[in-house]
């Protein structure tokens, strides 16, 4: 990419590639917040403004975008599909309910809200926000209805779970971004993920949701229990059952992996010990890589195994065809079915990888244009710290934007040239600063925020005071982490 950088044209006016990269990120934001543009389009036009204000050619400005656009597919996009077929077969089987189910029923009353906060980090691993929340809601619901709980006890664990996940840890879009924009090491942003998501999800979990449950009285949505009551009794997951009702037969034929109704055999529910060691099985192999990375010498037969089992691609990959036989064939699947649901996986990534795809070449515009280059300059001259730099520039375009995704994609390529000049340790945890800084105070004009509000029932006031804190915490906790860690490693 360097060598494409040198070969675009662009103004030298620091005056005006600064206008070019605030009007750019602002045709972002109208389109997306305002004028409801999908983040894809919006991401291309706002590329295109970006790029004539800067002074960049129209065919400059198409190699620049086109170049970022493949490499960040090619880098991130195999991941993401392969992270979605763990999902849809963890989904699909009733590995996710089993799991939820075996932890829950045996823990005390006062431990649920631990419990739902380690289940939700569990199963968040490969799978899609959104798709966790849908399949969780059906078992939080039950959970706080049959234990007489308040709903925010907890429900806000289980979020907390799920959106540190998403922020923190691959396979998930956006820590996957952010690695291949800084050229992070994915397993040191894996290992240190981890470790900042306990203190994390503590605090935003069972931590905050005693705190907040017993100011918030929000009731229990009956009617989503009687349906959620209703799909555990018939054996199907969560996933397929809290879709409000409008699945129908042609979204069958299509291979919607929620749905029961695909079955070509007798099922069986997967084991629990299979079921988590298939989930942690591509965690355990990227940390050996990171491991073996830390720790190991390069050239030795040891290092070279932990790399190539390290390798995200072949980590994922190795997921896949062990979740094939423990969560397909397992249970009854056939080949057919099996099939079925790791390609009925795919159709509901495609828009994320789209949008993906167009953030990877808006953050090549803002890198050929030489607007990354001056940010980066000015922020070395002041002597600012690159990690809350990264934070706050993730967290302004989150608050305007509403999404997670785009603030990650824009934020990481704003400050990508600050990590050339940074070790390894230092590079990951920038990515992990930018993660935290696009979870920041989810409001109005994020999707997430409308999603928990209906599914729990609650009011606007109440969404903000629950789920919006709960987002603020993990990422100001994040940050700190994040900053804390610099200083040990």
């Amino acid at each position: 990419m360097s060598i494409l950088a040198a070969e675009v044209d662009h103004t030298s006016s620091s005056p005006l590639l600064i206008a070019a990269a605030l009007i750019g990120i602002a045709v972002v934001v109208v389109l997306i917040t305002v004028l409801k543009v999908h983040p894809f389009l919006a991401l291309i036009l706002g590329s295109a403004v970006l790029g004539v204000i800067a002074g960049v050619g129209v065919k400059d400005i198409v190699t620049s975008f086109t170049a970022g656009v493949g490499s960040t597919v090619g880098s991130v996009g195999l991941l993401i599909a392969l992270g979605a077929m763990i999902g849809g077969l963890l989904t699909v089987s009733g590995g996710a309910d089993e799991v939820v189910t075996r932890i829950v029923d045996r823990v005390s009353v006062r431990a649920l809200p631990w419990a739902m906060g380690g289940v939700a980090a569990l199963i968040g691993i490969p799978l899609f926000f959104e798709i966790g929340v849908v399949l969780l809601v059906p078992i939080v619901l039950l959970v706080a209805h049959r234990s007489s709980q308040p709903l925010l006890r907890v429900g806000i664990p289980a979020l907390a779970g799920l959106s540190v996940l998403h922020g923190f840890i691959p396979p998930h879009p956006g820590p996957l971004v952010a690695i291949s924009s800084l050229k992070a090491s994915l397993g040191l942003v894996l290992l240190f993920g981890l470790i900042l998501a306990i203190p994390c999800v503590i605090l935003a979990g069972p931590v905050f949701g005693s705190l907040i449950s017993p100011r918030l009285n929000v009731a229990t949505p009956l009617a989503l229990v009687g349906a959620a009551t209703g799909s555990r009794e018939s054996g199907t997951t969560g996933a397929g059952s809290t879709g409000a009702g409008t699945t129908d037969a042609d979204e069958r034929d299509l291979g919607n992996v929620g749905d029961p109704a695909r079955d070509d055999g007798p099922r069986r529910q997967p084991g629990f010990g299979a079921t988590v060691a298939t989930v942690l099985l591509p965690v355990v192999l990227m940390l050996l890589g990171a491991i073996g990375e830390l720790t190991l010498d390069e050239g030795t037969t040891l290092r070279s195994i932990c790399d190539i089992v390290g390798t995200p691609v072949i980590a994922l990959l190795v997921g896949v065809i062990v979740a094939m036989f423990t969560l397909g064939t397992a249970v009854g699947f056939g080949r057919q079915k099996i099939s079925d649901t790791l390609g009925g996986s795919l159709p509901a990534i495609a828009g994320i990888l789209l949008i993906v795809a167009a953030g990877g070449g808006f953050k090549q515009l803002l890198v050929d244009s030489g607007i990354s280059g001056l940010i980066a300059d000015a922020a070395e001259g002041a002597d600012f710290s690159p990690l809350v730099l990264g934070w706050l520039v993730a967290v302004g375009i989150r608050l305007a934007t509403g999404s997670a995704t785009v603030a990650t994609i824009t934020a990481a390529g704003i400050v990508a040239p600050l990590a050339a000049d940074l070790d390894k340790p230092t590079t990951a945890l920038l990515a992990l600063a930018v993660g935290a800084g696009s979870l920041f105070f989810s409001h109005v004009n994020d999707a997430g925020f409308w999603l928990v509000k209906e599914y729990f029932g609650m009011t606007v006031g109440e969404t903000i005071k629950s789920w919006s804190v709960m987002e603020t915490i993990i990422s100001v906790v994040g940050l700190i982490g994040v900053l804390i860690m610099s200083i040990i490693v």
